[in-house]
């Protein structure tokens, strides 16, 4: 089983899924600031899960560490970002950072897992 092939497509799947559920369900009871954040991390998750599905098409060492990386910026990024709208809690706000952070390091570990294929 590709591992990172699957976990994409779940998350792509999972993004569209909330992405319509937000622009529908939610927009009449979220604020337009609310609902921005709320978008943002619908975008970024799909992003993330076709990146998710660029690693899978490279079985490397630092391709699945990239992959990993993804996996839990897309947690801690996007997630922290779904809490934050729904929730109104700014103490979420605090996780986003750590998720980004995930998402920079995996993209250059995906650099570099091209770089040495």
């Amino acid at each position: 089983m590709n591992v990172f092939g699957v976990l994409g497509a779940v998350s792509a799947f999972c993004s569209v899924a909330l992405g319509a559920f937000g622009a529908h369900a939610l927009k009449s009871r979220l604020s337009s600031e609310a609902l921005a954040v709320f978008e943002t991390g619908a975008r970024y998750q799909m992003f993330h899960a076709l990146a998710l599905l660029l690693v899978a098409a490279l079985p490397n060492l630092r391709a699945s560490f990239a992959g990993w990386l993804f996996l839990a910026g897309t947690i801690l990024f996007c997630g922290s970002l779904y809490a934050l709208a729904l929730t109104g809690v700014r103490g979420f706000g605090a996780i986003t950072p750590v998720g980004g952070l995930c998402f920079l390091v995996g993209w250059v570990l995906l650099a570099l897992a091209f770089a040495r294929s």
